[in-house]
């Protein structure tokens, strides 16, 4: 078994490195601080611009895309130099990972010009209309409705949890066109402006950050989106929704990775520092999260080579939610070792992220933003008995 890249490979990784450590953004270039994921401050757009102009945004695309037509694998090795660097492409993640991709994969030509380009080059950004009141991340349980009148349709409803959707620019909003067809059929996708007239956002203030509200709730009242919106066939939207997904979920894991083995660092040099190491618990808690970390690695590049080769990898289903559900063990379990000090800010370690003050109390209680994200973990759960285990729906 071969656990190394080739030589070609590895001379793409040093091309990566080389350009990241002289382009990405250092602490002194970030001087203002994205109000939300749907907020691109101008250093921040300067450099996603800068990565689609070199062709690294989203390697494996064309020039023409903001890539250099890569190969899967040279594509997964810039993904590792970035999280071992904990430097994200877009700070409008779900732009670049879901907008774009899902136009691109499904669009007409013009729309990619005007829905996805502006996105990848860091001019527009922007949100996801799927999660609804009385469906959450069951997708097929959307209940927004969108009427076909000649060349329009009317949009009404409501989304919840939507990341960004008081600064985006656009929205990708999946809305039932037929209400009388099956749970997962009647969706379709419609490529919304978000200053269309009948919108409106309302940011949910945030446990752990109040001042930077990211979640929303998002009310249509008789919207009206042109035809040409439409992205995809009519009542097409199921399909297009798992492409969707499986392109935030096929990326994730990496990120989990790397996040976990900076949670595992900073737990260490926080326990030496304090005395706290010799605690059974926390021991116990760092030494389980070293397995996890081997352990999501591991399934996660078996997932990849499946994935290089042209074949399904049922592990990516399991990744992110693994991946998620890891770094907040290991949080809970560093907050009770450090008992009343988990809630002191000063305490708190500096790790070089946004986050470096933050008390680790938070940082468990944040934590629960990553199990959502992509799908909860009750969801992601059916997914994996379903789709991998071959259970039946109840």
């Amino acid at each position: 078994m071969r656990l190394r890249y080739d030589e070609e490979t590895e001379r793409f990784r040093a091309e990566a490195a080389a350009w990241l450590d002289a382009n990405a953004p250092t602490a002194a270039d970030m001087t203002e601080r994205p109000r939300s994921s749907g907020h691109l401050p101008g250093w921040a757009r300067r450099w996603q611009r800068a990565q689609f102009d070199a062709g690294w945004l989203v390697p494996g695309w064309p020039p023409e895309l903001g890539g250099r037509n890569a190969t899967p694998v040279q594509t997964m090795v810039y993904f590792e130099e970035l999280a071992r660097r904990l430097v994200v492409r877009s700070w409008n993640i779900q732009g670049p990972t879901i907008f774009a991709p899902s136009v691109v994969d499904h669009g007409t030509p013009e729309q990619r010009e005007r829905w996805a380009l502006p996105v990848l080059k860091g001019d527009r950004t922007a949100c996801l209309g799927m999660s609804e009141p009385g469906a959450g991340s069951d997708l097929a349980g959307l209940s927004t409705r969108a009427e076909l009148l000649d060349d329009h349709f009317v949009v009404n409803g409501q989304k919840v949890w939507t990341s960004g959707a008081h600064d985006a620019d656009f929205c990708i909003c999946f809305v039932r066109t037929d209400p009388h067809a099956p749970k997962h059929r009647g969706i379709s996708v419609l490529l919304v402006d978000m200053d269309t007239p009948g919108i409106e956002a309302r940011p949910l203030a945030a446990l752990v950050d109040r001042e930077h509200p990211d979640f929303n709730e998002v009310f249509f009242t008789d919207v009206v989106v042109p035809r040409e919106n439409l992205l995809g066939g009519l009542h097409d939207g199921w399909r297009i929704a798992n492409g969707s997904l499986a392109h935030e979920r096929g990326m994730l894991w990496v990120w989990e990775s790397a996040r976990l083995d900076q949670s595992i660092d900073a737990v260490r040099a926080r326990a030496t520092a304090d005395g706290i190491g010799r605690d059974p618990a926390l021991r116990d808690a760092v030494a389980t999260a070293c397995v996890d970390s081997l352990a999501l690695k591991c399934r996660g590049y078996r997932g990849f080579a499946k994935f290089a080769r042209g074949h399904d990898a049922p592990e990516h289903l399991l990744l992110k939610l693994f991946g998620s559900e890891a770094n907040q063990r290991l949080f809970l379990e560093t907050a009770e070792a450090l008992g009343l000090d988990a809630l002191d800010t000063a305490a708190s370690l500096r790790t070089g992220r946004d986050d470096a003050d933050c008390p680790w109390i938070l940082r468990y209680l944040g934590s629960f933003g990553l199990t959502i994200a992509g799908g909860t973990s009750e969801i992601q759960r059916n997914i994996v008995a379903e789709r991998v285990l071959g259970l039946p729906r109840r």
